[in-house]
């Protein structure tokens, strides 16, 4: 019996944990192509916006006409980030299928990030969690800097656990842990979900690795040893985070689906079409992408 899951679900999160840190502004009819592109891949999941505000992440100010005009694929849920009851009435009405909400396991980072103690975040995401599940929509709660913070370097597991425990309660679906800033190596993994899978089934964990350091896979190889099966990725590893200075995108879709179907793990995703759309937004953003698989299939052209 192999020791890999036979299926993987991997999550589309280019379109916003990508573009977010984009300076170059991407036309609103630009994003709705590459998103019907994306949408036509097998991807299962796209977090295609996040509902913000538009000073904070002008790259994203166009969520609600976005959401709106994409083309609806039924085996597609499109979900996006939503920091607030504004941002989810915004977003329920653009019509997501699923909500994200985010904070961080550093009490340094959250402030960064939300302007808000960790204890000063928990009633405003509660809020948001209960009335999205109210409204039928699935809810995955984002926890970053899982392993390291920019601020205050080594956070603890113990850390990590009491805030998933706090937005499992709130009633998350499943927990997504960010490795924010992409330095964690192999070992941290194995110390957290030591920790995470004692208390949560696996199927409610979700990993999000960045690739600052390139442990990326590594570290995807590691989760996968454990029986994870869902990860986050951004197409050509586009991306970053705004208040992580020097972190890199999110692993590249491309890159962990060369992985995972050379090991003979199913995803349902089309890695032409995933091409085709990585080549679409480099086009667009007028950079070369970080993936080393698209850069590979683009010599081979």
């Amino acid at each position: 019996m192999s020791r890999w899951p036979e299926y993987v679900q991997v999550k589309e999160v280019g379109p916003r944990d990508g573009l977010q840190n984009e300076k170059k502004r991407v036309l609103t009819k630009d994003k709705i192509t590459w998103i019907n592109k994306l949408s036509e891949s097998g991807i299962s999941e796209i977090e295609y916006s996040s509902f913000v505000h538009p000073k904070w992440v002008p790259q994203l100010s166009d969520a609600h006409e976005v959401g709106k005009k994409i083309n609806r694929n039924p085996d597609v849920r499109y979900s996006a980030l939503v920091p607030n009851m504004k941002g989810l009435e915004l977003a329920l009405d653009a019509g997501i299928d699923g909500a994200s909400v985010f904070m961080s396991a550093s009490e340094s980072h959250n402030k960064s990030n939300i302007n808000k103690t960790i204890a000063e975040t928990y009633p405003v995401l509660k809020e948001v969690i209960e009335e999205a599940k109210a409204a039928g929509k699935h809810v995955t709660a984002y926890v970053s800097t899982v392993f390291d913070c920019p601020f205050e370097g080594k956070i603890s597991p113990d850390q990590v656990i009491a805030v998933c425990d706090r937005l499992l309660e709130f009633g998350a679906d499943d927990i997504s842990l960010g490795d924010t800033i992409g330095t964690a190596v192999p070992s941290q993994v194995e110390t957290l979900l030591d920790e995470a899978l004692r208390r949560y089934p696996k199927e409610k964990i979700i990993m999000h690795y960045h690739d600052t350091r390139g442990m990326a896979i590594a570290n995807i190889m590691t989760s996968l040893g454990y029986g994870i099966n869902r990860f986050d990725s951004s197409i050509g590893g586009l991306g970053g985070c705004p208040y992580a200075p020097g972190a890199a995108g999110n692993v590249a879709t491309n890159d962990i689906l060369y992985l995972l179907h050379g090991m003979g793990i199913k995803t349902g995703i089309d890695e032409k079409k995933i091409e085709e759309a990585a080549l679409f937004i480099q086009n667009k953003l007028g950079k070369t992408l970080p993936s080393k698989s698209l850069a590979y299939a683009i010599a081979q052209q």
